[in-house]
């Protein structure tokens, strides 16, 4: 009798355990817009001088009042609860620990500009420290805390800030806004040359008399293909490393030719560093002062190169390319506290990975892999490094890694409610063949997948081109808000993208049309085949940038997709080369110009085959893309319209590149989802 009474009870229990695994999953949704949008998004972490607290920004986006704010907070390196130390309805943000931890230096715009103020590190009332007529784009602490390192905007012919400050007040007055170039680059990404350039300052914190450290019509950091900060003083506070550009040709092109120079505090003297005619950025002294490394590419005019890691011995006076051996660029890099190694990143298959170069042997080793990181910072005692980790389906969070047990543990989880109602798959890897080479992709699955269903499948290529889809959580292209609307989502690593080695990245200058195309429709037929749930019925392609001529390039080639969507893609190579902003870019990648190689220019621009348009697209552009400009999404569109190729073209007055504020963003998802919706059907989600 017993034995039967216990039996029912574990049955009981079992249906109890049942129903409320059934009721948690019934409750879980699929991520919408209005989910999207209140995402918490966790940057900057950074670590107190004594290792026990850690500084980072939290972004929310206001919907009704249509922009962010970033606010920052501090949670305990050994893990706990966040709080809250700077907020106000401006932004607050680049948070950075004075040397001995008292302080807190940031970033606010609540004095209607960008400059630094100061915090008590245990809390209190906040201080302006600065007033810079330009405003502060970055700054750091020198290892005394007696001074900063400062960036501001100045007209470089003025002699002091004062006259910055009449000329910035007398250009807000004018009542005249035209001007007048005579040489190129007149704009950039999305602002027209103003005559300011940035310059480095050297800002005692007690008298507060700024002293222009690079003086002349140059920027510091360089306007274009600049590393995470680009200057850096040496421990012993003799010797500041700055990146500029002063090559010949600047006012020409503008081409890749970063260097490294170096001054002292006294700005006595500009001494030109590096002679290599390429890249040379992310300048970074030793602890010791013993080294100064730096990152470096070597083709001049290619910004996709191979980035190696450079390490000068400033008593050898003798240059290392350390990872000359590697198939892969270096990202951002850290010093141990001893000097005895650096720290460092770099792209593999669509994730980063973690590796530890040991000065003395000079071997590099992978630590940690199989995740997308960002965001290096390592504990005082050279124990932990903190870090942001991110995939498909998590929001960057901080996470320390024990560099001795290799253990990873989370720190914050500033979501965990929002995503906890959530139902978002991860992603899977796929491999197939296609012109002599693996080529990757990555493939996302609907929630509340069921095998016997079939799907419609969505392509989306990524831009740059010499880029990559990573398992990340995008916030412009995110994979899981196509998902939510019932598709199964595929993203190639086409030839042409990184992370690959260098040869597949240099593969696709020249062949924009060729072997990444081809990927691509070799991707749908593979992933048609190999997995049954998707419907070959129902297929839509999409994307932006590169992904954008990608998808005007598939409209004039192939008929394969029920329908496309363009977003700031290339449509005509001729005209783009004469609006687009970085000439050096269309030089590399075309081989050439439209005079000196018109052959390619006519090629594989997507204009030479406009009679080959057939399939529906969604066209978008933005008015202040310089990069992409306007007019190609505007030629894209009145193409398509002559043809009779169902089309729609969505503008955005008040964006660049990419779309940013909260209310086009809605717009956005809402415009692309529903052309999707109309052409591929997707079945509604449980």
């Amino acid at each position: 009798m017993e034995r039967k009474k216990i039996s029912q009870l574990i049955v009981l229990v079992m249906m109890i355990g049942l129903i409320f695994s059934l009721a948690f999953s019934i409750e879980k949704r699929a991520i919408s817009f209005d989910d999207f949008i209140k995402i918490k998004r966790v940057s900057d972490p950074q670590i107190s001088p004594d290792g026990q607290k850690i500084a980072f920004v939290i972004t929310t986006m206001d919907l009704q009042a249509n922009r962010g704010n970033s606010d920052i907070w501090l949670v305990p390196a050994a893990g706990g609860k966040p709080t809250c130390l700077v907020s106000s309805a401006q932004a607050d943000f680049f948070p950075r620990w004075s040397p001995d931890g008292k302080t807190i230096a940031f970033i606010s715009t609540r004095s209607g500009s960008a400059q630094v103020w100061l915090i008590p590190a245990t809390g209190g009332e906040v201080r302006k420290l600065t007033d810079f007529p330009g405003g502060v784009n970055s700054f750091a602490w020198s290892p005394s805390g007696h001074f900063l390192l400062i960036t501001s905007a100045v007209f470089p012919e003025t002699p002091d800030l004062e006259a910055n400050r009449k000329k910035f007040e007398e250009q807000e007055k004018s009542r005249v806004k035209a001007r007048i170039y005579d040489h190129l680059l007149f704009r950039h990404w999305n602002t027209w040359f103003d005559g300011t350039r940035s310059h480095l300052f050297l800002y005692p914190v007690e008298n507060q008399k700024p002293v222009d450290l690079t003086p002349g019509d140059y920027d510091t950091p360089p306007i274009a293909l600049g590393g995470k900060l680009d200057f850096c003083i040496s421990p012993d506070e003799k010797e500041i490393a700055f990146v500029r550009n002063t090559d010949p040709e600047f006012k020409l092109s503008l081409g890749t030719n970063n260097d490294i120079f170096l001054t002292t505090p006294e700005a006595k003297n500009i001494e030109k560093f590096t002679t290599n005619p390429a890249n040379d950025i992310d300048p970074q002294y030793s602890p010791d002062g013993h080294y100064l490394a730096y990152r470096a590419t070597t083709r001049p005019g290619f910004e996709a190169d191979k980035l190696d890691l450079i390490l000068y011995d400033r008593q050898k006076k003798t240059l290392n390319r350390v990872t000359e051996k590697m198939d892969y660029s270096v990202g951002e890099f850290i010093w141990s506290p001893d000097s005895r190694a650096i720290y460092f990143l770099s792209e593999e298959s669509a994730r980063t990975a973690l590796f530890k170069l040991t000065l003395s042997t000079g071997k590099i080793e992978r630590i940690l892999n199989g995740r997308c990181l960002s965001n290096l910072q390592i504990s005082p005692d050279g124990q932990t490094i903190f870090m942001l980790i991110q995939s498909i389906n998590q929001p960057n969070e901080i996470y320390a890694f024990n560099l001795k047990t290799r253990n990873l543990e989370k720190l914050t989880e500033v979501n965990a409610e929002l995503l906890a109602n959530l139902k978002m798959n991860p992603v899977e890897d796929f491999w197939f063949e296609s012109e002599g080479d693996r080529v990757h992709g990555l493939l996302l699955k609907p929630p509340f997948f069921d095998l016997n269903q079939k799907y419609p499948l969505v392509m989306l290529i990524h831009g740059g081109p010499q880029s990559a889809w990573l398992d990340e959580f995008h916030y412009r292209w995110n994979a899981q808000m196509f998902a939510a609307s019932g598709y199964v989502v595929a993203m190639v690593n086409f030839h042409g993208s990184t992370g690959y080695g260098q040869a597949f990245t240099d593969s696709i200058s020249g062949d924009w049309g060729g072997k990444p195309y081809r990927d691509i429709i070799k991707a749908v037929d593979y992933l048609a085949t190999h997995y049954k749930f998707i419907d070959k019925s129902k297929l839509g392609a999409a994307g932006a940038s590169y992904g954008g001529y990608m998808i005007d390039w598939i409209e004039s080639q192939a008929s394969i997709f029920n329908c496309l969507v363009s977003h700031s893609g290339v449509f005509d190579f001729r005209s783009e080369y004469g609006a687009t902003d970085e000439l050096w870019f269309p030089e590399w990648e075309y081989r050439g110009t439209p005079w000196t190689n018109p052959e390619m220019y006519q090629k594989f621009s997507p204009s030479s085959y406009v009679q080959n348009f057939k399939t529906p697209c969604l066209v978008i552009h933005s008015a202040n893309d310089f990069r992409v400009p306007l007019e190609q999404g505007l030629q894209f569109f009145t193409s398509l319209q002559r043809m009779g190729v169902p089309s729609r073209f969505l503008y955005f007055p008040d964006e660049d590149h990419f779309v940013q504020k909260p209310l086009n963003a809605q717009l956005w998802w809402k415009t692309v989802l529903d052309w999707l919706a109309t052409y591929l059907k997707p079945k509604p989600n449980p």
